[in-house]
């Protein structure tokens, strides 16, 4: 077994850390990444883990809510340990700064020189990328959009959370916790790897074109020339008021070759909507309707596994918004259930990374 898995509910971090460490003792780690609970103290958490295991690269994340090999938690920390053979080669970088754009460029120069290649020549078949980034940053589109200018390979990852208090989530390496930054890495696997994104909703054939916003606070003034409050309510067939309550089942999403890209709508502010994460003036939407999530997920895990020849291992970034939809129909063990054959581990997110930021959805990195 080369990828392995670990969690623990204890109450302190000594003893979640000495849980996971006693579970991930069958070899050396390369590399340990690792979700937490607030509950965690973070300056403490981070700094445990990277003291428990000195010769790995470690890095992680808060979180809002954590997922382990056959169920879904709260109030824990879960930990993927991956052997020498599994990942080959890997380099972390901390860009400390999400506005400072030299930052980030100053990331992937660093990663041509531990590759020895200009990212050009980095192959996006043999690499890949995790991203962890501040959950209440809002600085996700952006950040994500110049990572894609930088790189032609694929990055993954995830919003860090923070049990939904909504007041700070962290991102962690070196044994150390970071605020308005993310963590990159990139990883050389050993084995083959693909990427699921599931998001479980279906096009309604309503367009609502954005035709007034401020993208600087994710704010949708106008859909289709009116309110976007009325605009949203009416192609639901409700009342602005009652609009808040359909707002997990019918998101919107830019439709690009019948692949939704969901936006989530956060609340009502006046007429306007305020989303989960970035909307453009001109954009061309459509209301989605959510169906089954147990059902495709199964789909997407099995379709994953006959395409890789088999499954060693998943890191599942999972939007807080299904975690919530799974809980009020209590359906988390269902979705755990789902993973329980495969070491897998994963959190609930502020939003998800793949090929750019979005919402409601699952994006998995899967190991052979």
């Amino acid at each position: 077994m080369h990828i392995n898995t670990a969690f623990s509910t204890q109450d302190s971090a000594e003893a979640s850390v000495k849980e996971l460490a006693d579970g991930l003792a069958a070899f050396a780690p390369k590399l340990v990444l690792f979700f937490a609970s607030t509950k965690y103290a973070p300056d403490n958490i981070c700094r445990l883990m990277q003291d428990t295991f000195p010769q790995s690269e470690v890095f992680g994340c808060s979180t809002a809510g954590e997922i382990a090999s056959g169920q879904m938690l709260d109030n824990s920390i879960v930990a993927m340990a991956f052997s020498a053979q599994a990942i080959k080669d890997l380099d972390i970088q901390v860009v400390e700064n999400l506005h400072d754009e030299q930052s980030l460029v100053a990331a992937f120069s660093a990663f041509e020189n531990h590759f020895k290649n200009p990212m050009a020549e980095i192959d996006p078949a043999e690499h890949v990328g995790i991203i962890l980034i501040d959950g209440l940053s809002g600085a996700e589109e952006a950040f994500i959009e110049n990572v894609g200018d930088l790189t032609n390979v694929t990055f993954i990852g995830g919003s860090a959370g923070d049990d939904l208090k909504f007041a700070a989530t962290h991102v962690y390496a070196n044994g150390k916790s970071y605020q308005n930054a993310a963590i990159l890495a990139m990883l050389k696997p050993g084995v083959d790897f693909t990427f699921i994104k599931t998001q479980s909703f279906r096009d309604l054939g309503k367009p609502l074109e954005v035709t007034k916003a401020d993208e600087s606070c994710r704010e949708v003034i106008e859909f289709n020339g009116q309110p976007a409050a009325i605009s949203y309510a009416a192609a639901i067939g409700t009342s602005v008021d009652k609009a808040p309550a359909y707002f997990i089942k019918n998101p919107v999403g830019l439709v690009i070759d019948g692949e939704p890209y969901v936006r989530s709508p956060q609340q009502i502010k006046d007429s306007s909507l305020l989303f989960y994460c970035g909307v453009m003036e001109g954009m061309e939407l459509s209301l989605l309707e959510s169906t089954d999530m147990l059902k495709d997920t199964r789909l997407a895990i099995d379709q994953a596994a006959e395409e890789l020849g088999g499954v060693s291992g998943i890191v599942n970034f999972n939007c807080i918004l299904r975690t919530l939809e799974l809980k009020e129909k209590s359906l988390t063990q269902d979705y755990g259930n789902l993973f329980g054959a495969i070491p897998t581990i994963g959190f609930s997110t502020y939003g998800e990374q793949f090929l750019g930021h979005i919402n409601q959805t699952a994006t998995m990195l899967v190991f052979k």
